[in-house]
């Protein structure tokens, strides 16, 4: 099985646990190599291995675009939700066949001004989450087209839409609900809104949602997972989801439920006891 590695952070690449995972695999028929960009993927690579946190992974899924090649998240620090196996549970899983591949929701996300596209050399897809986001001191309009229908507009620090995925990252620090990964669902959230009415909206993950925005700022911020762009306010931005998945690869030890309790303590209650 020939795996691609991608390691975002220069000293985790000799980290020892990296070198153990690939000692323990190399003599079982598995060959590593390294890249850096999408043009160093080799033909015939079966799987990439995200090495870090889950900023690394989005970033992997970068790299993989729409190749079809899985990923699968080595974590060597905090457990994350997209990065969350240790070496030794992956090179157990991968031995043995012990994993399936899932298939994540991308956002694509298309920026105009009036009829002409621009920024088109930007990399236009996320896995977690699409933002708009003032830049200066004025709050931010946000006027949403929720497939073709006007949304009333939201008056706050920016706007949000984040796939299931995404739901439990900055989706979630803004009041958004957690949806479990397979929920074919996309998510609007306000950021910081100044109308206190304002609530998360979940819809479905094939709408399409058009974006225009009032500022008496010359600038806005226009955020595409851990990427970002600046732009003048009279920009429109168009999301739907991409007409590709990302694979992510999946031990099949893993429980989201388990990760919400391990990693963000849902449920910690002393009335539960043992139980969770």
């Amino acid at each position: 099985m020939r795996l691609a590695v991608y390691v975002k952070r220069e000293r985790l690449k000799s980290d020892p646990r990296l070198t153990e995972l690939k000692e323990i695999l190399k003599p079982r028929g598995f060959e590593f190599y390294d890249i850096e960009t999408h043009d160093d993927l080799l033909p015939e690579t079966d799987m990439l291995l995200s090495v870090g946190g889950d900023g690394t992974f989005l970033s992997a899924s970068k790299r993989v675009g729409d190749t079809g090649i899985p990923v699968l998240g080595v974590n060597l620090g905090r457990l994350g939700f997209l990065s969350e196996y240790r070496p030794d549970d992956v090179a157990k899983a991968l031995i043995h066949g012990d994993y399936t591949i899932e298939d994540r929701t991308l956002l694509d996300a298309e920026i105009y001004r009036g009829k002409e596209k621009l920024f088109t050399e930007v990399y236009p897809f996320a896995l977690n989450e699409i933002t708009v986001h003032r830049l200066g001191s004025a709050m931010l309009g946000v006027d949403v087209r929720l497939n073709g229908e006007t949304v009333p507009t939201y008056w706050a620090d920016g706007l949000l839409v984040a796939t299931s995925s995404g739901s439990t990252a900055y989706s979630l620090s803004v009041g958004g609900p957690i949806c479990t990964p397979d929920s074919k669902v996309l998510i609007i959230s306000p950021i910081a809104p100044h109308n206190l009415n304002a609530r998360p909206l979940i819809i479905p993950d094939t709408s399409v949602i058009g974006i225009g925005m009032q500022s008496r700022d010359n600038e806005v911020m226009i955020t595409m997972d851990n990427r970002s762009i600046v732009s003048a306010p009279d920009v429109t931005v168009r999301i739907s989801m991409a007409q590709f998945s990302l694979k992510r690869i999946r031990l099949n030890k893993s429980n989201f439920i388990k990760a919400l309790t391990s990693k963000l303590f849902w449920g910690e209650d002393v009335r539960n006891g043992n139980e969770q």
